[in-house]
């Protein structure tokens, strides 16, 4: 009798298991090319460096200042040169091999952290230090950012692009949830050098990734002017169904939505009265709800009405944004993090493909610099405008704000100019 219910069992948890293995070879499928794998490891140890500096950086300045301006003035910063230069990093990108401006890039950002470790550890950092650095390490990000959003498509075949491009958003968020968590145990811990110290170590993980992956992008030798080629990509995305509207939509995403991220230390001083720990826990909260969302979006592969999905999740993510604003509960602000972070993935990825999708490769590039424009440069604007609303009308009512614009925008897109809904 046992053995006969034994074996019925065996029998029945045969297909479970089959189907859950096909599940995690669909949710995973792009990790079957080498040189992604590589990119992938690469660039998650990287990224979990650079969060645990940015949570580091972001106390710090407020430590030194107590000023939520400079702490929006620090991301803006850092993201003006991204919103200033793509553009040519674009054109750059379709011009010369993606990986020799890739390392470029992470060259100049290893510098920079090194620097900043320096200074924090002799006691000589001064709020200046921190914005100077801040903008050389953007200035790097602007070439490396166009030319590393062009190459990882490359890295694939085109059937698995999307899912090549939520798995991404997975290790940058993977990045969100380890780093802050560890930034914040560091910073109580060891002291704020070390978050500095382990980012700068961190990059030689991508450099080492880009030694030895073989996929190689020859450009096309052309004589046209950087500014003929760069006019040839914004017609191109001109051109393409929906990109202005994909376009538009990035810049007041991240506009709107960012300035979130930016003012979470006010909230866990000011409201929460809590110390760098809480800080970071909050961060590595919200990376946990992007790594849903991202694992989300990469099992559902090359799905249809991207559209309406995108859409769905920014209403979401304006909802949660606002509902952060208002909460003077910690489990519940909690709660909401974790909701701001899937959603928010939900959308960066699932807009990402859409712009992936409609592109060439020869003009990738070119095109990603534009998208790049539109999605890095809404985060110094977003920023910079806050910085100045805040102290005004405080944390809370600009960041609730915010949340209601993101819904508006979300129901007129769905509702009024129905482009993007139909994709």
């Amino acid at each position: 009798m046992q053995p006969g219910v034994a074996a019925g069992a065996c029998c029945l948890e045969k297909p479970v298991f089959s189907k859950s293995a096909a599940v995690l070879r669909r949710v995973f499928k792009a990790f079957q090319y080498r040189d992604f794998r590589l990119m992938w490891i690469g660039a998650c140890t990287s990224s979990i460096g650079t969060w645990m500096q940015i949570v580091a950086q972001s106390w710090v300045v407020y430590r030194l200042s107590h000023s939520a301006f400079l702490l929006a003035m620090d991301q803006f910063l850092g993201g003006i040169p991204i919103f200033l230069f793509s553009l040519i990093g674009g054109v750059i990108a379709d011009r010369v091999e993606r990986r020799k401006i890739l390392l470029g890039s992470q060259y100049v950002q290893m510098t920079t952290a090194t620097v900043l470790t320096i200074l924090v550890a002799t006691g000589t950092v001064h709020v200046w230090h921190i914005l100077c650095l801040s903008f050389i390490s953007g200035f790097a990000q602007a070439f490396g950012g166009p030319a590393y959003q062009a190459l990882i498509p490359t890295l694939v075949e085109k059937d698995d692009m999307p899912n090549a491009i939520a798995l991404n958003a997975i290790q940058f968020n993977v990045a969100v949830m380890l780093g802050p968590a560890l930034a914040g145990q560091a910073l109580a811990k060891l002291g704020e050098k070390w978050c500095f110290g382990l980012n700068a170590v961190s990059f030689l993980a991508p450099i080492l990734s880009l030694s030895i992956i073989t996929t190689r992008f020859l450009p096309v030798k052309t004589t046209e002017s950087m500014f003929t080629s760069l006019k040839h990509g914004i017609q191109f995305a001109r051109k393409q169904t929906s990109m202005e509207a994909l376009i538009v939509l990035a810049f007041f995403m991240t506009a709107l939505s960012m300035p979130m991220r930016t003012y979470i230390p006010v909230f866990v001083k000011d409201i929460f009265h809590r110390g760098p720990e809480t800080f970071g826990n909050l961060l590595a909260l919200m990376g946990v709800g992007s790594i849903i969302g991202s694992l989300s979006i990469a099992g559902a592969g090359n799905f249809q009405k991207k559209g309406r999905v995108a859409l769905g999740a920014l209403a979401c993510l304006g909802a949660g944004i606002t509902g952060f604003a208002l909460s003077k509960s910690l489990p519940l602000s909690q709660a909401l993090l974790v909701l701001v972070g899937a959603s928010m993935m939900a959308v960066f990825a699932t807009v990402n493909s859409l712009v992936q999708l409609i592109t060439t490769n020869e003009m990738r590039g070119r095109v990603m610099s534009v998208y790049n424009f539109a999605f890095r440069g809404g985060m110094p604007m977003g920023n910079l405008l806050s910085g100045w609303l805040v102290p005004l009308f405080t944390a809370p009512v600009v960041l609730g704000v915010n949340g209601l614009l993101l819904i508006l925008m979300a129901f007129y897109f769905l509702l009024v100019q129905r482009r993007l809904a139909t994709l």
